[in-house]
């Protein structure tokens, strides 16, 4: 069962990190995974969170700096060498076959990071915004698969880690963001205001 969850997961794999290829993915994927890329967002949402809710905006940039800060955490050092599994691009039998747009790196691929640590920032930006602006959803899932995609079609992972990464990510955002609209500072919460 095990082998044939492998096999499926690197055929997915393979379909995306080849079977997609064009010059424009080529050029947009290491973009969207590249860190830097989005410092602009991050910026304008610690401006927009301060500006326009004062106290509670620095308690929800205090709030996402710990969901990350735990995602990384658990899925880096906790996660990955419990599982260690080899990523796409490093492992001997699969690397000559795989497409690597990017330097591959020395670190495991289950789950990926990346994916979680982007989830779980979309999960907790829900749990505090959803009930009064329920674009966020749609923008921050969106945000968040592109960027997990991104690592499929550069080489760094599989789909499964993908996978477990976003269930993970998304499991530590929601209860962190549930954490946060608890505390004193948060009764009577009106994001739309």
């Amino acid at each position: 069962m095990l082998e044939q969850l492998n096999q499926i997961d690197q055929n997915i794999f393979f379909f995306i990190n080849k079977g997609l290829s064009n010059d424009f993915f080529d050029w947009l994927m290491p973009l969207l995974r590249n860190r830097y890329f989005w410092t602009p967002l991050y910026l304008f949402m610690a401006v927009f969170f301060v500006r326009n809710y004062g106290k509670q905006g620095w308690l929800i940039l205090i709030f996402m700096a710990l969901t990350f800060g735990f995602t990384d955490y658990f899925s880096s050092s906790v996660l990955k060498p419990s599982f260690e599994r080899l990523r796409p691009c490093n492992d001997p039998v699969l690397k000559a076959d795989v497409n690597a747009r990017i330097a591959c790196g020395t670190g495991f691929s289950f789950p990926s990071s990346h994916a979680a640590n982007h989830f779980s920032l979309a999960f907790f930006l829900i749990t505090v915004f959803y009930s009064k602006w329920k674009p966020i959803m749609m923008l921050t899932l969106l945000w968040a698969f592109s960027i997990s995609f991104a690592q499929m079609y550069v080489g760094v992972h599989y789909p499964g880690d993908i996978t477990f990464g976003a269930i993970v990510g998304g499991m530590i955002g929601y209860i962190i963001g549930t954490i946060l609209l608890h505390l004193d500072a948060f009764k009577g919460w009106k994001p739309g205001n």
